[in-house]
């Protein structure tokens, strides 16, 4: 039996991160926090600790750049996991010129699978500008179909924007 899974989406700090940590502190349930982001220069790392800070204690990071799933399988349901964020999941992916058809439904799969619930944070990139460059506009196009993939699965869909949620689909 899988958990539910919540869908936060929204822009570049827009504070869905926050609200999707918030989501898990209140379940009481242990909290799990799947790490997706590669820290490859000092900006990096500063956001990290800022974030880290920000959950605060209570958390149990696991790094996942590349298959999340991994980490998904072995949840228990008296966990809850907050996958943060799908838009670096699938940056790593596009850099490191992964099969996508197969990491996106291993992705899928292991949160279907999941016996805990999940929460996951991904970029709404669609109200920018048209890319210049090829990858970036590779990049958009495969972020948006990754979010209407996921916003498909979920039971639930929050846009946030400027902190403050708007729910899309389902009920918290």
């Amino acid at each position: 039996m899988s958990g539910t899974l919540t869908l936060v989406i929204g822009g570049a700090a827009s504070g869905k991160s926050a609200y999707a940590e918030n989501l898990l502190v209140r379940t009481g349930k242990a909290r799990v926090y799947v790490a997706t982001a590669r820290v490859l220069d000092s900006e990096m790392e500063r956001k990290v600790e800022r974030h880290k800070n920000m959950r605060g204690a209570g958390w149990d990071t696991r790094e996942a750049p590349i298959a999340p799933e991994q980490v998904l399988s072995a949840r228990k349901a008296d966990e809850c996991v907050l996958l943060d964020c799908a838009t670096m999941w699938l940056m790593n992916h596009l850099m490191d010129e992964s099969d996508m058809e197969k990491a996106e439904a291993d992705l899928l799969r292991g949160i279907a699978d999941c016996r805990a619930d999940v929460v996951v944070v991904t970029n709404e990139l669609g109200f920018g500008i048209v890319p210049a460059d090829p990858l970036s506009r590779r990049f958009r196009q495969a972020q948006g179909e990754l979010n209407q993939r996921l916003a498909a699965q979920a039971n639930a869909v929050v846009n946030v924007i400027a902190g403050l949620p708007q729910i899309l689909k389902g009920v918290l």
